[in-house]
This record gives C-alpha cells, structure tokens and sequence, in this order.
C-alpha cells in the first residue's frame, strides 16, 4: 500500500521541503477537496491521485528551484490567476507563515477557493475575486508583494502586465512555462523593460515526474510600474507592448 502523499514528500525532500505529518494531511485533504469539487466545475483535468501529487502538488513547490526557501518564508505572495489553488496553496502548506492572496475572475473558483482555506485551516489568506487588470489597481494590492505568481496563466508578455504592478521593488515574478519559449521571451522583452522588470533568469524544472520540459521564469522588480499599466480588461493579450 503506498503511503499517503508519498510522492509528493519525496519530490519536496529533493527541494529541500521537509513536509511533516500534519502538511502531508493538509495535501492529502486538499486532494479529496479538489476531486470531489471538480465534479461539479472545471477545475483540472488532472484528478488521479499519483499525478496531482506530482504534476499539481509538487510542481508548484518548485518555486523553490528560482527563489531561495528563506526568501518564501514570512514573504507576502499573490497567485495571480489562482483558479484551483495552484500554486498558491501548495505553497501556503509547505510555508504556513507567507501572508498569501489568491485572486481569480471567476466566482465559482474563488468561492472553491474560500471553502478550501476555511477547510484546511489556513490563516493569512485573502481571496479576491476580479481580473488582474482591476485587482492590480487596488491601493493595498498595488506594489504590495514580494513575489507574484503564475501559472498557465497567459503569454509572457501579457503576464507580466498582470503580475508586475503587483510586486513591490526587490520582488519578483515566478511564472510556470513549458520549455521552447525562445519566441515567447523575446515578443515579452519590451514590456518587461516598460513595465520595470528585468530578467533573473529561467530555471529548468528537472524533478522525477515533471519530465515534460517545465521551466520556471523568473523576473525581478527593479523600477516601478507606470500608473498607466496595467491596461483596460482585455488589452494585455490583445495588444502586448510592443516598447
């Protein structure tokens, strides 16, 4: 019989995430959560148990291979784009002290979500419901994190619009790619520059399980944003910036 979680401990270890017996609970509780959730919405496509351990769980852990595990703790972190949780929660378990906020435009995912934290007993949490364009105008929202998060949420170019007004100076964005995005990095270089980040760099994802080229891209705030970004609702991925 294998054990509880045991997939997902032993892909964090690698990380240098020691998961103890109460985090393995909260997983294995957020896993039950999600599968009976998602029968009643799109949540995820990927339900069965093995592999929400490892393509869910344990993917959204590898933040640690960009942004050093001291640097998390105590860190304010927004998941732009939250939907079912990932990566935001994952990392609000393994690190219980991030002050974490999780944002969605859809309503049906944000109260998920609320039910999720309130059911796992999470503390530090804020949901939000509204798209990034808006949300990113708030004042206690605004240039308020030390790291913003993405993950499949859009193109790099219009991510950045979404997440970079978010992140204070010394943050960074972490976004989750798939590798081959040469193009995609290039068509995203002038509205990093605009916008006021700079490269740190795109670390590779070489964890068992995860073998289908991940990467993680890594942009640090250096300048902040002009008061005009992020656009109207909508214009980011229909118009990126070209300079």
């Amino acid at each position: 019989m294998t054990k509880q979680m045991e997939l997902l401990a032993q892909g964090a270890a690698k990380l240098s995430v020691d998961l103890n017996q109460r985090q393995l609970d909260q997983f294995q509780t957020y896993y039950r959560e999600l599968v009976d959730w998602n029968q009643r919405m799109n949540l995820t496509a990927i339900t069965q148990y093995e592999e929400v351990q490892v393509k869910h769980f344990l993917d959204s852990l590898t933040l640690c291979l960009s942004v050093d595990s001291t640097r998390i703790s105590g860190s304010r972190v927004i998941d732009v784009g939250a939907g079912a949780g990932l990566p935001g929660v994952p990392l609000k378990i393994a690190f219980p002290d991030i002050k974490l906020a999780l944002a969605d435009s859809v309503g049906k995912k944000t109260r998920f979500l609320q039910h999720l934290v309130e059911t796992l007993e999470l503390t530090g949490v804020a949901i939000h419901t509204g798209r990034a364009e808006e949300l990113a105008r708030h004042p206690e929202l605004r240039a308020g994190f030390d790291l913003a998060l993405a993950r499949g949420v859009a193109k790099l170019s219009a991510l950045l619009e979404y997440t970079l007004p978010f992140c204070k100076l010394g943050g960074k964005v972490a976004a989750w790619k798939h590798g081959g995005i040469e193009e995609e990095m290039a068509d995203a270089e002038a509205a990093m520059g605009v916008l006021g980040g700079r490269l740190d760099a795109v670390y590779p994802v070489s964890i068992t399980g995860l073998t289908d080229d991940r990467v993680l891209v890594a942009v640090d705030k250096v300048k902040p944003t002009p008061s005009k970004y992020p656009r109207r609702v909508g214009l980011p991925a229909k118009q990126p910036i070209k300079s």
